[in-house]
């Protein structure tokens, strides 16, 4: 089994019940396990009845599990002020000003959010050797994907810069102190250095992605979701990213055979309706690991170890 395992699908699908209940799932088989928030909504702090924060914290009552939420909201920030204080020690007081104003506006923008929280997410996978398993409670697919297409786009975009700061530094000194100094400063200069550390970062996070990650789609018994997962799962095997199954939750129970009134025939509607959207979902080139049924109550405590039996995601010892 995958040291990192990631659950994803469109929001309200159950991501974070099933990516929890797989985290206590690997804990009782003897599995030192993180589980990683990275929905802004923050659900399991609900679910384990506890409050979370970006470091890992133990569950408390379950041996062996431990829990952490990412603030995307609070990384995009801690990044933008890493980025504004390397700068401080690299420009002038004017450049600067003027570059910084330039940071602050791409900030704003819809992919600053996913950088900044993929930085974070990397420091997770690199930091976590204390953890036989890692499960990532992920944002809704679009995000998700946004952000899982960063290694590869960013690797390739990180490479072009840092040939041309090379060949920037060749022309200049070829020009102002001739060939002997060109290898020294092309050794000393901070810009390559960052753009080559920022290069190992991501060829890191796509080895890892691509060699020792396991992607599992939740979605529901609904077209919408189907949809949804459909398109999932044709992403990521163009990315090349390993897919190891479906969850079907939020299920409708069966009423009992005697039951005749007017919520018993609406439940044998509903369920002959999901048997249909089910038999899709089967069809797929994808394993079902799991088809759970809908709760009357917040799926919490002994509920989840409920769902957690009914994950035919086997834990297997680390290697």
């Amino acid at each position: 089994m995958s040291r990192f395992a990631f659950f994803g699908g469109k929001g309200g699908v159950g991501k974070t019940t099933v990516s929890a209940a797989y985290g206590l799932k690997c804990a009782d088989a003897d599995l030192e396990t993180l589980v990683v928030s990275t929905d802004p909504a923050h659900s399991t702090s609900d679910v384990f009845d506890q409050q979370f924060s970006d470091e890992p914290e133990s569950v408390t009552d379950h041996d062996g599990l431990h829990a952490m939420e990412i603030d995307p909201d609070q990384e995009v920030e801690d990044h933008l002020t890493e980025l504004r204080r390397q700068l401080g020690e690299q420009l002038s007081p004017a450049m600067v000003n003027e570059v910084s104003m330039q940071l602050e506006m791409a900030h704003q923008t819809p992919g600053a959010y996913e950088a900044a929280l993929f930085d974070r997410f990397i420091d997770v996978m690199r930091d976590a050797d204390d953890f036989d398993r890692i499960v990532f409670d992920t944002a809704p697919t679009a995000g998700t994907l946004r952000l899982l297409s960063l290694p590869e786009f960013l690797q390739g975009w990180i490479q072009g810069l840092l040939e041309k700061r090379e060949k920037s530094i060749e022309y200049f000194e070829r020009a102002a102190l001739g060939e002997d100094r060109i290898q020294e400063m092309r050794e000393t200069d901070p810009i390559i250095a960052r753009l080559t550390e920022r290069k190992q970062r991501f060829e890191f996070a796509g080895e890892v992605l691509r060699e020792d990650a396991a992607f599992h789609l939740v979605c529901n018994p609904d077209q919408l979701s189907i949809r949804e997962t459909r398109r999932t799962m044709d992403t990521l095997r163009e990315a090349d990213l390993p897919l190891a199954g479906i969850v079907v939750n939020k299920l409708t129970p069966s009423p009992d055979p005697e039951e005749d009134g007017r919520g018993a025939r609406y439940l044998r509607e509903r369920v002959a309706t999901e048997e249909e959207r089910l038999a899709e979902i089967r069809a797929f080139d994808a394993p079902v690991l799991a088809e759970i049924e809908t709760r009357t109550s917040e799926v919490v405590g002994s509920l989840l170890a409920d769902v957690a039996d009914e994950l035919a995601i086997e834990p297997a010892p680390r290697p």
